[in-house]
Formats: C-alpha cells, structure tokens, sequence
C-alpha cells in the first residue's frame, strides 16, 4: 500500500494539480492525507475488533 501512495504522490506532482503550488505544500498535503488514512485505520480495525460472532456489520 505504502508502494502504491508513493507511486500517486510522484504522478501527480509529475501531472496533476500539486505540479503547480510549491514542494513544500505537496509534501504537507501529502503528510495530511497518510496521517488521516493512518487515523481512519486505526479506527476501523478497533471497530472490526469490538464486533461479536454472528453480529451484523
């Protein structure tokens, strides 16, 4: 998963919309995104562990 962020951060700021403001607001967008990515999984494998056998999701 790591390989595949890495592989879309260096496309876009080669293409897309982060080619255009400056290196250091990519690389803090970035930072955001994998801290917000890191939290939101976080979260959901606490969920996934709290669920009981047999209950619906």
């Amino acid at each position: 998963m790591l390989f595949l962020v890495v592989a879309l951060f260096l496309f876009g700021a080669l293409l897309g919309t982060a080619a255009h403001v400056p290196v250091p607001v990519t690389v803090a967008a970035g930072v955001a995104i994998a801290a917000w990515l890191v939290f939101f999984f976080t979260k959901e494998r606490r969920k996934a562990g709290r669920t009981t056998k047999g209950a619906g999701r």
